[in-house]
């Protein structure tokens, strides 16, 4: 796969439980990572693109993510080298008010291996943004995490969460692949 980007989204320290004063805890964070990692060594050690894309919430009524707190940091495991571009958001899609097309552009991407977080939120509108601008999306979906939800009373388990949103960017906008399939590709 020539022009191939890594996108890292949003592996930041509130979203895992091992992270001692984590404000938004998902489901299976810490094996997402892990794969997520396994993608980007195999990107280190190829000299292939990476990309790691940051949230930081500009309200100081933030739920997560707030600016300059260690809980906004990149996961210590998955930090960025010096080399590694680094895009800092302030919403969920993370081409808004960004210069992520630019960047990818710049790298000449032309796919996208895409990991992270939250299935239902940022990855989601990440993989269908970069769709609509004409990226070959895929998606380790074991590299990414989420957590249960709730509507109008119904409780959705973090497993269907992620599931059904899984189901729906397969259907139109990504290959979704394991980590280990995705690592045959490249």
């Amino acid at each position: 796969m020539e022009n191939t980007t890594l996108l890292l989204i949003d592996f930041q320290n509130d979203y895992f439980p091992s992270f001692k004063d984590a404000k938004w805890k998902l489901d299976n964070t810490e094996d997402a990572a892990n794969n997520a990692l396994l993608l980007l060594k195999e990107f280190r050690e190829k000299n292939m693109n990476i990309v790691h894309v940051k949230h930081e919430f500009l309200s100081d009524d933030a739920p997560f993510f707030a600016q300059n707190t260690e809980g906004a940091k990149i996961y210590k495991n998955l930090l960025p080298l010096n080399s590694e571009k680094v895009i800092l958001k302030h919403k969920v899609n993370s081409f808004i008010d960004t210069n992520l097309k630019e960047v990818l552009d710049e790298m000449d991407t032309k796919n996208l291996v895409i990991v992270g977080a939250m299935s239902h939120m940022c990855i989601d509108a990440v993989v269908r943004a970069s769709s609509d601008y004409g990226y070959n999306c895929f998606v380790a979906h074991d590299s990414c995490a989420t957590l249960p939800l709730e509507f109008d009373g119904v409780k959705v388990p973090s497993k269907m969460v992620h599931a059904s949103f899984m189901s729906a960017l397969q259907f139109a906008y990504a290959k979704v692949q394991s980590t280990k399939k995705i690592l045959e590709l490249i």
